[in-house]
């Protein structure tokens, strides 16, 4: 028995394509304005980024709140939000004790799923965190991609959201997408020819959405109020297998470029996407175990 999602939410899909369902979440106390704005005020500064909320598709995402501050303070931002064209991006809301019992629940949610698609088995579940979205209306985030798969849920105002096949490459380049997932860059290519493959979806109050693994996307928000939803976002072997044979392929890519060549696809064949994420895993062991990179 789910506790968060009700069981429009199909298990089989996940991963495999995007599909709508419905929360039970409407009304908990965590999501209302006055829990927001004293929660995100306790929150150590690093999990709160905020920034104009009316940015273009081909913007940087990542770098929104650095390039495309909104001038105000994040007390002002918060208290202003429905007439400040602002964008709110909270991570790992949970180290509030108020998010703590969602946060819970969702994660059992996530691994109920999950035994439903692969078996119970161990370690299905890797990472799970919780993201708090706050926008003021018409605000739009730009195309981007997200690490990880993303359970997401709307709880005030609306958005049209647009999401496109996670592995088309004429939507992100192989080399764009690996590039991605390294975190060497982050501004992704854009034009609007890209739209043919994208599917959007009309998100309310109420409306949950799965977004899979490295599916790019972008937001548009309603006019009508300040929209508020939460994600939970959390990894499975096979994708967390996928984004380190991206971030090995990155890093092949540059050895095998002067020669004309290419490594092979990421998502195609799992065997080679494990085997490149154990040689991966293990160039990060000796790195770290010579000080080369942080923990």
């Amino acid at each position: 028995m789910l506790k968060c999602f009700d069981e429009s939410c199909d298990a089989t899909l996940m991963d495999r394509q995007p599909f709508m369902f419905q929360h039970k979440l409407l009304g908990h106390p965590a999501l209302s304005m006055d829990n927001l704005r004293r929660a995100i005020a306790a929150l150590p500064s690093d999990h709160v980024k905020y920034s104009k909320g009316l940015l273009k598709n081909g913007d940087d995402f990542e770098t929104a709140s650095v390039q495309h501050r909104n001038g105000l303070s994040l007390e002002e931002t918060i208290e202003s939000i429905r007439t400040s064209d602002s964008y709110i991006m909270v991570r790992s809301p949970q180290v509030d004790e108020s998010f703590g019992s969602v946060f819970r629940d969702l994660s059992a949610d996530v691994l109920t799923l999950l035994r439903q698609q692969m078996g119970d088995r161990p370690g299905l579940l890797i990472a799970p965190r919780l993201y708090l979205f706050i926008a003021s209306p018409n605000s739009h985030t730009p195309f981007h991609i997200d690490r990880n798969s993303t359970m997401l849920m709307q709880f005030r105002g609306s958005k049209e959201m647009v999401i496109f096949p996670a592995l088309e490459p004429k939507v992100v380049t192989e080399a764009d997408r690996e590039a991605y997932a390294a975190y060497a860059n982050t501004k992704l290519p854009w034009s609007p020819d890209k739209d043919a493959f994208a599917q959007r979806f009309d998100f309310r109050p109420g409306h949950g959405l799965h977004i899979p693994f490295m599916a790019g996307h972008y937001v548009r928000n309603g006019s009508e109020d300040v929209s508020i939803s939460m994600s939970i976002i959390f990894n499975t072997p096979r994708s967390q297998a996928q984004l380190n044979a991206l971030k090995f392929n990155h890093q092949l890519r540059s050895v095998m470029r002067p020669m004309g060549l290419g490594p092979s696809s990421v998502g195609q064949v799992d065997w080679r996407d494990s085997a490149k994420s154990n040689v991966w895993r293990a160039q990060m062991r000796i790195r770290r175990s010579l000080g080369l990179v942080d923990d």
